[in-house]
Order: structure tokens, then C-alpha cells, then sequence
């Protein structure tokens, strides 16, 4: 498997394979393609990774800027992130977020959060201690991985391809 960045002419595997993977996800409303579309267009797909096996864009991640309290201050957001059904549990996820939160280090972002279970994002560093607020949701799905500076407080708001906050 490679993982590399986003090229021309990935955007409709990208599409494609994101509304697959989330399809029978009980939690979603079938928006996380249409949300990967509206970033690029709005050039808040800061990153964009995908992970291949022969020909075939088999995984998927996104990164877009991130406001805390109305401040950007180097804070990044994660998703969504997507792999074939199939292949799911195979790795291809944790390795596509490995490489993102390295590749984001690298460009200096302070940190990265996320919506997203706890039970399986904490196993790759993410962390929550309700602090970091999004809506009225349970804090506890709220998390962040802090690679320099001071944790995380208050209201998180995403890019506005993720549609109304």
C-alpha cells in the first residue's frame, strides 16, 4: 500500500469511495463526500491523503483549518477519513492518519481535533478532558492531539464545507 497526497483527477475515487465507507454508518447523514467536495472548492483541503493498493484508492483522509473561540492559531480538523469497506480493520486508516498528523508537525500546526469514538482514537494519540466544546455534543467526542503550545479550550468550529455549526 502507498500513501500519498491527493492528485488531479483522484476527486471522484475520493468521492466515491467516502460515500461507500460511511453508507451503513449509523451516524451519518450521507453529507462526508459532498463535505470533501465543498473544501477543495473553498481551498480548505489543507490536506489530502490517500492510501493505494495497485491502482486503486482503497483509503482516504482530510485535514481543513479549524477555529477554537474564533482563533485559527495553527489548529487543524480531521475528517472525514474513509476506507473500502472490505479492507476496513486492516490498518489502512491508522496508517492514513499517522501520516497526516506527521505531515501537519512537519508544516508546524500547533494541533489537530476531531469528532469522532474515543474508544478508537485515543489508541493513535487523540485525547479529550471536555475542555473543547463542539455544539451541544457529548464532550467526550470532542478530541485533540496538541503538537506544540497549550491545550485546547472552548468552542471548536470547522471549515465551512462541513455546512451550518
Amino acid at each position: 500500500m502507498l500513501i500519498r497526497p491527493e492528485q488531479s483527477g483522484d476527486e471522484q475515487a475520493i468521492h466515491d469511495l467516502t460515500q461507500t465507507a460511511f453508507a451503513t454508518m449509523p451516524f451519518s447523514d450521507g453529507t462526508e463526500g459532498p463535505i470533501i467536495d465543498a473544501l477543495r472548492k473553498d481551498g480548505d483541503l489543507t490536506l489530502s491523503l490517500v492510501a493505494v493498493e495497485g491502482d486503486r484508492i482503497v483509503g482516504h483522509i482530510a485535514f481543513s483549518p479549524v477555529t477554537i473561540d474564533g482563533r485559527h492559531d495553527g489548529w487543524f480538523g480531521l475528517g472525514p477519513i474513509s476506507v473500502a469497506p472490505e479492507l476496513q480493520r486492516r490498518g489502512i486508516g491508522k496508517a492514513l492518519i499517522a501520516a497526516g498528523l506527521d505531515t501537519l508537525r512537519e508544516r508546524g500546526a500547533a494541533g489537530c481535533a476531531l469528532i469522532g469514538d474515543p474508544g478508537y482514537y485515543s489508541r493513535v494519540g487523540f485525547v479529550s478532558n471536555g475542555a473543547l466544546q463542539y455544539g451541544d455534543l457529548d464532550r467526550s467526542l470532542v478530541q485533540y492531539i496538541v503538537f506544540h503550545g497549550a491545550e485546547p479550550r472552548g468552542r471548536l468550529k470547522f471549515a465551512p464545507g462541513f455546512g451550518p455549526q
